[in-house]
């Protein structure tokens, strides 16, 4: 069952991190880039994403490291910006998940990496939106093909023992039920005097 439960893993003093992550095709981006203006922070893009679109052809299981070490120098920018919220499009989990679903294994320093630089709160973007073509892509159109990677995400958030929250919906009810969440989680972190507007 979707969820969403503090996650105490932060370090005193350091921003906490909102994860937008997800299959493709779920509007990730979108919404991440939305919170970021919304909660004036600064926020990370998809590293696979701008990988794909660099090598234009079909990725393997050679291209994880790369996508990964890329994404933890795009997180590591955005932190570096950060005061006291920061809004990732993405993380490890996300490469691990892949790296499983596509080729049934993954190093374990990025698992051991997705350990140490966990997410606060993971907003898990539902497959109820339409499937669009976008250069190209990992992920399959068909519904079972989107059924089956959406799972194993929740499989593996719930595994990690991760904080997540399922949003749905279209355009300004998927940002509103995102900054609910974000909210509810300041307020159960105690950071109750992050102002989060309403949409």
């Amino acid at each position: 069952m979707p969820k969403t439960l503090h996650n105490s893993r932060r370090q005193p003093g350091t921003p906490i991190r909102i994860v937008v992550t997800g299959s493709e095709c779920t509007g990730k981006t979108t919404l991440a880039q939305t919170l970021a203006r919304y909660l004036d922070c600064p926020w990370s893009p998809e590293a696979a994403r701008e990988y794909l679109a660099r090598k234009r052809s079909a990725l393997t299981a050679a291209d994880v490291e790369p996508i990964a070490r890329q994404q933890i120098a795009e997180e590591d920018l955005a932190l570096a910006q950060a005061d006291r919220l920061m809004v990732l499009d993405t993380d490890l989990v996300s490469t691990l998940v892949y790296a499983r679903h596509y080729y049934g294994e993954y190093p374990q320093w990025i698992a051991q990496a997705a350990r140490t630089r966990s997410g606060d709160l993971y907003l898990l973007c539902d497959i109820d939106l339409p499937w669009v073509a976008d250069g190209p892509q990992r992920d399959r159109a068909s519904p079972a093909a989107r059924s089956a990677i959406h799972a194993l995400f929740v499989a593996t958030l719930d595994q990690a023992g991760l904080s997540w929250l399922l949003v749905r919906g279209q355009g300004k009810q998927r940002t509103q039920q995102a900054l609910a969440a974000v909210h509810q989680h300041l307020v159960e972190s105690g950071d109750v005097d992050n102002d989060i507007p309403a949409e």
